[in-house]
């Protein structure tokens, strides 16, 4: 993998670690998740008017990954209601890099190398270390998260054949950011009145914008790095995200940690210097 991919990335994976700090350290979690991605809209439609339109080809996958988007955040204020960010989000993250490198050949008809998949396999070697840990979480939040990976996976391909057949990856994603947080605020009404959203967001609102702006970059460094890689090493290396939620979730949140979240980021940094050969 090209040396600007792997640091961009890394990156972004630094900025979608804080950004989830930020839903989780936050005392509404589903309206949170809502205004990280209504700070992402916001953050999109400044920049919408300096890039193409994507080409038609293109739309498609952006209302289908609307949804998928909406189903994520909703998954991901459950899993942080119900359990740390610590144990959460690397179960929910480090699981998806590994269906998708399972199912990258059916899906995209891309081939990872041996090394680009030993590469793969000890990053998800990592995370499933985690599960030394899982009796410190509640089954709920495991659940949740594992279906969140699910999601993920399956928004990942989606959005790696949409950015490609854009022809622009930051079109793609400007655009891709704009339909969820429709979603999740006619939700959020639905579900708890105006009043109730409104002084939230009112209260809220620099921090879903500095979350949604690391939440865009985040997304847009990695779909632009999947028109320059395959998408299964791609998503594998974003996932390093779980390395600086650990540091987050220690130094910042005051999570506990057990010797074995140290051992599974030993783990996902040896996978990271393997995919650099790949």
């Amino acid at each position: 993998m090209p040396l600007d991919v792997l640091f961009l990335v890394l990156f972004g994976a630094a900025l979608h670690a804080t950004w989830n700090a930020i839903v989780k350290a936050g005392t509404d979690k589903s309206l949170d998740a809502a205004m990280v991605a209504l700070g992402a809209g916001a953050v999109g439609l400044v920049f919408l008017p300096f890039v193409p339109l994507p080409k038609p080809e293109a739309w498609p996958f952006i209302f289908v990954s609307a949804f998928l988007q909406f189903a994520y955040f909703q998954l991901v204020a459950g899993a942080y209601r119900a359990g740390d960010i610590g144990l959460v989000y690397p179960l929910m993250r480090g699981t998806a890099p590994l269906l998708v490198a399972m199912t990258s050949g059916v899906v995209l008809g891309e081939h990872l190398t041996t090394t680009a998949m030993i590469g793969v396999l000890v990053i998800s070697a990592g995370v499933l270390t985690l599960a030394f840990e899982s009796r410190h979480g509640g089954r709920r939040a495991i659940l949740l998260a594992l279906a969140n990976a699910i999601v993920i996976a399956t928004y990942t391909f989606v959005d790696g054949a949409g950015a490609r057949a854009s022809g622009n990856a930051v079109s793609y994603t400007l655009w891709m950011a704009l339909l969820p947080p429709v979603l999740l605020f006619s939700w959020a009404i639905y579900r708890r009145g105006t009043t109730t959203v409104w002084t939230h967001v009112r209260r809220n609102w620099a921090r879903g914008l500095f979350g949604g702006a690391g939440s865009i970059a985040s997304y847009g460094l990695a779909l632009w790095a999947m028109t320059k890689a395959p998408v299964a090493t791609v998503a594998a290396l974003r996932e390093t995200a779980i390395l600086f939620a650990l540091l987050i979730s220690v130094f910042i949140l005051k999570e506990t940690a057990s010797i074995w979240r140290y051992v599974a980021g030993a783990v996902i940094a040896c996978g990271v210097l393997v995919l650099k050969l790949a």
